[in-house]
C-alpha cells in the first residue's frame, strides 16, 4: 500500500493539530486543576467548564463528529482517513472529547447509526452526536472470563412487552459520568440457541429503576473522572421489547461490527501517545546531565530512542495497513490484522513509555509528567477490546491453515 495521506487526510491533520496548538494545549493545565480541585472537593464526577469550553470551539472550527465512517451524520472518513487523526488525539488526550471523537460514545454512536431504528436514532443517537449526553458501554462481567463473551450470564428475558434485566457488570466505561444517559448491555436472551445467538445488546436508559452504579472503578490508581469506569448491577431493570438493537440473537454480530473500528482508534491513539512520551524522552535526554554528562551523550540512550522510533514507526504502518484493508475488504476480512495491531499497538506504547519514566526517574512515576497514567492507559488496552493471549491465539490459528493440506 502507500502508506503517504491524502490530501483531505492531510488538510484535516493540520486543522486537528492547529486547534490543539490554539485551545487543548493550553487548556491542559487548567483542567489538570479543575479535576484536582473536584477531587479534593470528594466528588470528581461533575462537569468540566474546560472541556465544554473545548467543545464549543471544536465545534466552531468545523471539528466535530469525524468518526462516523461512510456517513453523513459525520464526515464521512474512511477508516484509513480518520486513523492519522486518532493519532493526535492520543498524543493529546483532551482532544477527542473536545471533538465529539471519545470512547466509549463513538462505538455506541456507530452502533445505533448502522443498527438501530429510526427511533432509537432520535431518542439516543442525535443527541449523542449534539454532544448533549453521554453513554455506556456494558459488556464485562466479574464473574466470567469476559475474554470468551460467550461466558456471559447477565439474563435479557422476555415478559410481553418487555425485557427484564438481572446481572451485574464492571468496567462498563462512561457510567459513572453525570451525563452518562444511555447504556448499551450485551446479555443472554436465549441460552440454549446456537452459541453465538444467544446473546443480545439492548438500550438501558441510566435512570431506569433496577440500574444501580456500586462503585467507580481505578486504573492503576486513576479514577479517569470525570467519565471514568463502574461495576453496574442490574436487578429486575424493565425496557421495553423496542430497546432490542438489531434484533435477538445478534449481539456477537453487533460487537463484531463495533470492535472493528474501535480497535483502530485504539490502537492509532496509543501510536500518538507512544510519539508524545518519545518526544519527552528526547527532551528530558538533551537537559540532564548527571555525572557531568548528557544523557543523549549516553550510548543506552540513543539506543532506546533509536529502538522508540523503530517500533512506533511499524506500529503506525501495520494499523494504517489494518484499516485499508478493513475499508477494502470489511472487518472479517481484515481479522487477521486487526488482531495483529491489537497485540503490537499496546505493547509497543508500554515499551517506549517504560524507556520515558526511566529516563526521568522520580519525575516519570508521578503526577507532574503524564507519562504514569499514558502507562496506565496503555497497559489496560493489552486486555481491554480483547487480551493480547486471544488475539496471538487467532493469528497463529490463520498462520498454521495455510500449511494444512486437505489430507492433514
Amino acid at each position: 500500500m502507500d502508506f503517504s495521506y491524502s490530501p483531505k487526510t492531510l488538510e484535516l491533520q493540520q486543522r486537528v493539530l492547529a486547534f490543539v496548538r490554539e485551545h487543548v494545549q493550553p487548556a491542559e493545565a487548567e483542567f489538570k486543576r479543575e479535576m484536582q480541585a473536584f477531587r479534593a472537593a470528594g466528588n470528581p464526577w461533575q462537569y468540566t467548564q474546560v472541556m465544554e469550553r473545548l467543545k464549543d470551539q471544536a465545534r466552531a472550527a468545523g471539528l466535530w463528529n469525524m468518526f462516523l465512517p461512510e456517513s453523513k451524520l459525520g464526515a464521512g472518513l474512511s477508516n484509513l482517513e480518520y486513523a492519522p487523526l486518532c493519532e493526535i488525539m492520543g498524543r493529546y488526550p483532551l482532544t477527542g472529547e473536545a471533538m465529539n471523537c471519545s470512547a466509549p460514545d463513538t462505538g455506541n454512536m456507530e452502533i445505533l447509526e448502522r443498527f438501530g431504528t429510526a427511533e432509537q436514532k432520535q431518542r439516543w443517537l442525535q443527541p449523542l452526536l449534539d454532544g448533549k449526553i453521554r453513554s455506556g458501554f456494558a459488556m464485562t462481567e466479574p464473574a466470567v472470563a469476559s475474554s470468551d463473551a460467550t461466558a456471559i450470564e447477565c439474563r435479557i428475558e422476555r415478559d410481553g412487552s418487555d425485557y427484564v434485566i438481572n446481572g451485574r457488570k464492571w468496567w462498563t466505561s462512561g457510567a459513572p459520568d453525570p451525563r452518562c444517559e444511555i447504556l448499551i448491555l450485551m446479555g443472554k436472551t436465549d441460552p440454549d440457541a446456537a452459541t453465538y445467538r444467544q446473546q443480545s445488546m439492548v438500550l438501558v436508559p441510566r435512570a431506569t429503576p433496577g440500574v444501580k452504579l456500586e462503585r467507580s472503578l481505578s486504573v492503576f490508581g486513576y479514577d479517569h473522572a470525570p467519565h471514568g469506569h463502574a461495576e453496574v448491577t442490574f436487578t429486575d431493570v424493565r425496557v421495553p421489547v423496542s430497546n432490542v438493537l438489531l434484533g435477538e440473537g445478534r449481539g456477537f454480530e453487533i460487537a463484531q461490527a463495533r470492535l472493528g473500528p474501535g480497535r483502530i482508534h485504539h490502537c492509532m491513539r496509543l501510536v500518538g501517545m507512544a510519539e508524545r512520551a518519545l518526544e519527552l524522552m528526547c527532551r528530558r535526554a538533551l537537559v540532564r546531565k548527571p555525572f557531568h554528562k548528557l544523557l543523549s551523550d549516553q550510548g543506552v540512550t540513543r539506543e532506546r530512542i533509536a529502538n522508540a522510533r523503530i517500533m512506533i514507526d511499524q506500529a503506525r504502518f501495520l494499523v494504517l495497513n489494518a484499516a485499508e484493508r478493513m475499508d477494502k475488504a470489511g472487518n472479517k476480512a481484515a481479522k487477521k490484522e486487526i488482531a495483529m495491531i491489537k497485540v503490537a499497538a499496546p505493547n509497543m506504547a508500554c515499551q517506549v513509555i517504560d524507556w520515558a519514566m526511566q529516563i526521568h526517574g522520580g519525575a516519570g512515576v508521578s503526577e507532574d509528567t503524564p507519562l504514569a497514567a499514558m502507562y496506565a492507559s496503555a497497559r489496560t488496552i493489552r486486555f481491554a477490546d480483547g487480551p493480547d493471549e486471544v488475539h496471538r491465539n487467532q493469528i497463529g490459528k490463520m498462520e498454521l491453515e495455510q500449511y494444512l493440506s486437505p489430507k492433514d
